[in-house]
């Protein structure tokens, strides 16, 4: 079992709260940044506006703006992003892969083996860190207005395409449409078995094992966890394993890693869910040579973070990025492919 830690790996889901409010009945009225800025102690008014501006907060059900006066029995809902978590983000000089870059936002190519964010065992060396270090350099007289938010996440050990905000404002309005479903994603992963249908759909809680908690875990009558939809369509049919492209609607913690293990199909290679022992072919010592070849050039879960799709915070304008499969998934396609071939 691996030593991994789900802490330090949420998803976009579990980045934002949603708030409920109803406005008591003898309440003088109010501008609601005013209201909420009294209900919500440890959120500053400027995000409470920023949230406004991104059109999270509703009252009966309709976007306002921060100068909307609150009436009694008003019902008050609002999506915002979790406050920065309580660690200094140290500026580091780490290589990173940025695809584009632009005032408000910028999208990273994630290496493999990289974390996200500090916490728990991993106070320095993550990609916040980096680009930290990446804004201080760039935008020298800039650096106070300048951040990196978080809007989603992907595992450590999972490679792939991520959003990063640079200000409050742009972070809202992309967690808006996280939240929403609204977000186009699409992964590439290696799994065991083979499929009979050449695509499908999996829904199922998913949440923390409760015999585990360092794993994930899906409970298909809904007694726990959150609602979670995974499309997959077959790419390849490798024999033993196959190549699938995954298309998430929610985003929970090891989303694709947990349904696929409840389908019987867990990731090549994911000690976390057991994919890390060979689960399908045959008995012959030079198979089990070669399977073990191949977790020697993939030792993670193979799966990639392929395109995201978003509406950009600012221009209103669709943007797409789309990245190559890395070097480590790639070999073990192609040897699985050689594989088959001369069996």
């Amino acid at each position: 079992m691996s030593e991994e830690i789900i802490n330090d790996e949420n998803t976009e889901q579990e980045l934002f709260e949603h708030f409920r409010f109803e406005a008591e009945p003898g309440l003088k009225i109010v501008r609601i940044d005013k209201f909420l800025s009294g209900k919500m102690l440890n959120t500053s008014r400027s995000r409470i506006q920023n949230a406004a501006k991104a059109g999270t907060i509703l009252v009966n059900g309709k976007a306002v703006k921060s100068n909307y006066k609150v009436k009694p029995k008003d019902i008050i809902s609002v999506v915002m992003s979790h406050p920065p978590r309580d660690v200094e983000i140290i500026p580091q000089d780490i290589p990173i892969d940025i695809m584009y870059e632009d005032e408000d936002i910028i999208v990273v190519h994630k290496a493999a083996g990289m974390v996200v964010h500090p916490g728990h065992n991993n106070y320095d060396g993550t990609l916040l860190n980096a680009l930290r270090f990446h804004i201080d350099q760039k935008y020298p007289d800039h650096r106070a207005e300048m951040e990196a938010n978080l809007v989603h996440r992907i595992d450590k050990d999972t490679s792939g395409v991520l959003l990063v905000a640079k200000n409050e404002l742009a972070q809202a309005r992309l967690g808006k449409q996280f939240f929403d479903h609204t977000i186009e994603r699409k992964y590439i992963a290696l799994v065991w078995g083979d499929f009979k249908e050449d695509e499908g759909t999996i829904e199922g809680h998913i949440g923390r094992s409760l015999k585990d908690r360092r794993v994930m875990t899906v409970f298909p009558d809904g007694e726990y966890g959150k609602s979670a939809i995974t499309h997959y369509k077959v790419i390849e049919r490798l024999g033993y394993v196959t190549a699938i492209q995954c298309q998430l609607e929610t985003g929970r913690t090891h989303q694709i890693r947990a349904h696929m293990k409840y389908i019987g199909h867990p990731l090549f290679s994911d000690a976390t869910y057991g994919g890390d022992q060979i689960l399908k072919g045959t008995t012959f010592t030079k198979y089990k040579q070669f399977v073990n070849n191949c977790f020697k050039l993939i030792p993670r879960q193979a799966l990639h973070a392929k395109s995201l799709g978003f509406v950009h915070p600012s221009t209103g304008e669709y943007m797409f990025f789309d990245s190559e499969l890395p070097e480590d998934m790639q070999a073990v396609f192609e040897k699985w492919r050689n594989y088959r071939v001369g069996e």
